[in-house]
Protein backbone atom coordinates (compact mmCIF):
# COMPACT_ATOMS: atom_id res chain seq x y z
CA UNK A 1 0.00 0.00 0.00
CA UNK A 2 2.75 2.23 1.22
CA UNK A 3 4.40 1.64 -2.54
CA UNK A 4 1.53 2.44 -4.27
CA UNK A 5 0.83 5.76 -2.76
CA UNK A 6 4.24 6.60 -3.14
CA UNK A 7 4.20 5.61 -6.74
CA UNK A 8 0.90 7.80 -7.18
CA UNK A 9 1.97 10.99 -5.63
CA UNK A 10 5.16 10.72 -8.05
CA UNK A 11 3.33 9.98 -10.91
CA UNK A 12 0.40 12.31 -10.41
CA UNK A 13 -0.11 12.93 -14.15
CA UNK A 14 -0.32 9.52 -15.17
CA UNK A 15 -3.22 8.83 -12.85
CA UNK A 16 -4.87 12.24 -13.08
CA UNK A 17 -4.92 11.21 -16.72
CA UNK A 18 -5.93 7.96 -16.47
CA UNK A 19 -8.94 9.43 -14.05
CA UNK A 20 -9.68 12.07 -16.68
CA UNK A 21 -10.45 9.42 -19.59
CA UNK A 22 -12.45 7.69 -17.42
CA UNK A 23 -14.62 10.02 -15.57
CA UNK A 24 -14.43 12.91 -17.54
CA UNK A 25 -16.11 16.13 -15.87
CA UNK A 26 -16.75 13.76 -12.88
CA UNK A 27 -13.06 14.74 -12.67
CA UNK A 28 -13.47 17.80 -10.62
CA UNK A 29 -15.70 16.31 -8.04
CA UNK A 30 -12.31 13.86 -7.71
CA UNK A 31 -10.66 16.79 -7.12
CA UNK A 32 -13.01 18.52 -5.13
CA UNK A 33 -13.28 15.20 -2.82
CA UNK A 34 -9.35 14.55 -2.24
CA UNK A 35 -8.54 18.36 -1.31
CA UNK A 36 -11.68 18.50 0.79
CA UNK A 37 -10.34 15.33 2.64
CA UNK A 38 -6.83 16.30 2.75
CA UNK A 39 -7.71 19.77 4.67
CA UNK A 40 -10.82 18.48 6.47
CA UNK A 41 -10.11 15.36 8.47
CA UNK A 42 -7.16 15.24 10.66
CA UNK A 43 -6.62 11.60 10.19
CA UNK A 44 -5.59 12.23 6.34
CA UNK A 45 -3.20 14.94 6.02
CA UNK A 46 -0.90 12.59 3.82
CA UNK A 47 -3.07 12.72 0.74
CA UNK A 48 -1.64 14.97 -2.03
CA UNK A 49 -2.29 18.49 -2.19
CA UNK A 50 0.21 20.87 -3.56
CA UNK A 51 1.64 18.25 -6.62
CA UNK A 52 -2.03 17.54 -7.05
CA UNK A 53 -3.36 20.87 -7.59
CA UNK A 54 -0.16 21.63 -9.73
CA UNK A 55 -1.22 18.80 -11.31
CA UNK A 56 -4.78 19.68 -12.09
CA UNK A 57 -2.97 23.51 -13.55
CA UNK A 58 -1.10 21.32 -16.46
CA UNK A 59 -4.18 19.36 -17.34
CA UNK A 60 -6.10 22.62 -17.88
CA UNK A 61 -3.06 24.32 -19.85
CA UNK A 62 -3.67 21.54 -22.61
CA UNK A 63 -7.28 22.30 -22.35
CA UNK A 64 -7.91 18.95 -20.35
CA UNK A 65 -9.84 21.17 -17.66
CA UNK A 66 -11.30 24.13 -17.19
CA UNK A 67 -8.95 26.46 -15.23
CA UNK A 68 -11.70 28.65 -13.83
CA UNK A 69 -13.92 25.47 -13.05
CA UNK A 70 -10.91 24.21 -11.26
CA UNK A 71 -10.03 27.40 -9.57
CA UNK A 72 -13.90 28.08 -8.06
CA UNK A 73 -13.76 23.87 -7.25
CA UNK A 74 -11.14 22.98 -5.11
CA UNK A 75 -11.03 26.26 -3.09
CA UNK A 76 -14.85 25.46 -2.34
CA UNK A 77 -13.16 22.17 -1.02
CA UNK A 78 -10.30 23.72 0.58
CA UNK A 79 -12.58 26.18 2.48
CA UNK A 80 -15.14 23.87 3.84
CA UNK A 81 -12.53 21.53 4.19
CA UNK A 82 -10.64 23.80 7.62
CA UNK A 83 -14.70 24.77 7.76
CA UNK A 84 -15.17 20.94 8.87
CA UNK A 85 -11.54 21.14 10.85
CA UNK A 86 -12.12 23.77 12.26
CA UNK A 87 -15.68 22.25 13.76
CA UNK A 88 -13.73 19.36 14.61
CA UNK A 89 -11.24 20.93 17.07
CA UNK A 90 -14.46 22.86 18.54
CA UNK A 91 -16.24 19.89 19.38
CA UNK A 92 -13.20 18.05 20.67
CA UNK A 93 -12.06 20.56 23.08
CA UNK A 94 -8.63 21.42 25.14
CA UNK A 95 -9.12 17.32 26.25
CA UNK A 96 -7.28 16.83 23.05
CA UNK A 97 -3.86 18.36 24.40
CA UNK A 98 -4.16 16.14 27.95
CA UNK A 99 -4.81 12.35 26.55
CA UNK A 100 -2.40 10.56 26.75
CA UNK A 101 -3.30 8.58 23.37
CA UNK A 102 -5.21 9.94 20.48
CA UNK A 103 -6.76 7.54 17.98
CA UNK A 104 -5.88 7.84 14.28
CA UNK A 105 -4.26 11.35 15.53
CA UNK A 106 -0.85 11.99 15.99
CA UNK A 107 -0.40 13.71 18.71
CA UNK A 108 2.98 15.15 17.71
CA UNK A 109 1.36 16.92 14.73
CA UNK A 110 -1.28 18.76 17.05
CA UNK A 111 1.20 19.96 19.46
CA UNK A 112 3.51 21.37 16.24
CA UNK A 113 0.84 23.01 14.82
CA UNK A 114 -0.49 24.56 18.24
CA UNK A 115 2.83 25.85 18.70
CA UNK A 116 3.01 27.23 15.26
CA UNK A 117 -0.56 28.73 15.92
CA UNK A 118 0.75 30.50 19.10
CA UNK A 119 3.55 31.80 17.13
CA UNK A 120 1.62 33.59 14.18
CA UNK A 121 -1.39 33.90 15.81
CA UNK A 122 -4.82 34.12 12.98
CA UNK A 123 -2.37 34.50 10.26
CA UNK A 124 -0.78 31.01 10.88
CA UNK A 125 -4.05 29.71 9.33
CA UNK A 126 -2.90 31.58 5.87
CA UNK A 127 0.89 30.71 6.05
CA UNK A 128 -0.03 26.96 7.64
CA UNK A 129 -2.05 26.27 3.66
CA UNK A 130 1.36 26.02 2.04
CA UNK A 131 2.42 23.39 4.78
CA UNK A 132 1.73 20.30 4.53
CA UNK A 133 0.59 18.34 7.80
CA UNK A 134 0.85 21.57 9.50
CA UNK A 135 -2.32 23.23 7.86
CA UNK A 136 -4.12 19.98 7.83
CA UNK A 137 -3.94 20.88 12.06
CA UNK A 138 -3.88 24.57 11.80
CA UNK A 139 -7.81 24.56 11.42
CA UNK A 140 -8.29 21.98 14.12
CA UNK A 141 -6.43 23.82 16.93
CA UNK A 142 -7.92 27.20 15.94
CA UNK A 143 -11.16 25.45 16.63
CA UNK A 144 -9.99 24.18 19.76
CA UNK A 145 -8.68 27.62 20.83
CA UNK A 146 -11.99 28.94 20.45
CA UNK A 147 -11.01 31.57 17.47
CA UNK A 148 -14.40 33.28 16.69
CA UNK A 149 -15.76 31.30 13.45
CA UNK A 150 -16.60 34.68 11.54
CA UNK A 151 -12.98 35.98 12.14
CA UNK A 152 -11.70 32.14 11.39
CA UNK A 153 -14.03 32.24 8.11
CA UNK A 154 -11.74 35.36 7.21
CA UNK A 155 -8.11 34.22 7.42
CA UNK A 156 -9.34 30.38 5.63
CA UNK A 157 -11.01 31.85 2.63
CA UNK A 158 -8.00 34.17 2.24
CA UNK A 159 -5.60 31.00 2.38
CA UNK A 160 -7.55 28.80 0.66
CA UNK A 161 -8.09 31.02 -2.54
CA UNK A 162 -4.32 32.07 -2.55
CA UNK A 163 -2.94 28.57 -2.32
CA UNK A 164 -5.01 26.79 -5.09
CA UNK A 165 -4.56 29.86 -7.12
CA UNK A 166 -0.88 29.75 -6.89
CA UNK A 167 -0.18 26.17 -8.10
CA UNK A 168 -2.93 26.11 -9.92
CA UNK A 169 -1.25 28.86 -12.07
CA UNK A 170 2.26 27.39 -11.48
CA UNK A 171 1.01 24.22 -13.40
CA UNK A 172 -1.01 25.97 -15.66
CA UNK A 173 2.46 28.15 -17.04
CA UNK A 174 5.09 25.85 -15.75
CA UNK A 175 3.33 22.38 -16.25
CA UNK A 176 3.49 22.12 -20.14
CA UNK A 177 6.76 23.31 -20.42
CA UNK A 178 8.87 19.69 -21.93
CA UNK A 179 11.58 19.93 -18.56
CA UNK A 180 8.11 19.62 -16.25
CA UNK A 181 6.29 16.96 -18.46
CA UNK A 182 9.41 15.25 -18.39
CA UNK A 183 10.46 14.59 -15.16
CA UNK A 184 7.00 14.93 -13.22
CA UNK A 185 8.48 12.85 -10.53
CA UNK A 186 11.44 15.17 -9.67
CA UNK A 187 9.14 18.66 -9.39
CA UNK A 188 6.49 16.73 -7.52
CA UNK A 189 9.73 15.68 -5.20
CA UNK A 190 10.51 19.55 -5.31
CA UNK A 191 7.17 21.05 -4.87
CA UNK A 192 7.10 18.30 -1.36
CA UNK A 193 10.69 19.58 -0.21
CA UNK A 194 9.93 23.44 -0.61
CA UNK A 195 6.77 22.53 0.84
CA UNK A 196 8.29 21.24 4.24
CA UNK A 197 11.12 23.72 4.40
CA UNK A 198 8.90 26.22 6.53
CA UNK A 199 7.99 23.53 8.85
CA UNK A 200 11.09 22.27 9.31
CA UNK A 201 12.24 26.01 9.87
CA UNK A 202 9.82 26.39 12.57
CA UNK A 203 10.55 23.21 14.17
CA UNK A 204 14.29 24.38 14.83
CA UNK A 205 13.66 27.56 16.08
CA UNK A 206 10.88 25.89 18.63
CA UNK A 207 14.22 23.82 19.85
CA UNK A 208 16.35 26.37 19.95
CA UNK A 209 14.16 28.68 22.02
CA UNK A 210 13.36 25.64 24.57
CA UNK A 211 17.46 25.31 24.66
Amino acid sequence: MVHTFIDVVLHLDKYLGGILEAYGTATYAVLFVVIFLETGLVVTPFLPGDSLIFAAGTFAAIGSLNLAVLLVAISMAAILGDTANYHIGKQVGNRVYSSANLRLIKKKHVLEAREFYSRYGPIAIVISRFIPIIRTFVPFVAGIGEMSYPRFLEFNAVGGITWVSLFLLLGYFFGRLPIVKNHFSLVTLAIIVISVIPAIVTFIRGRQSQQ
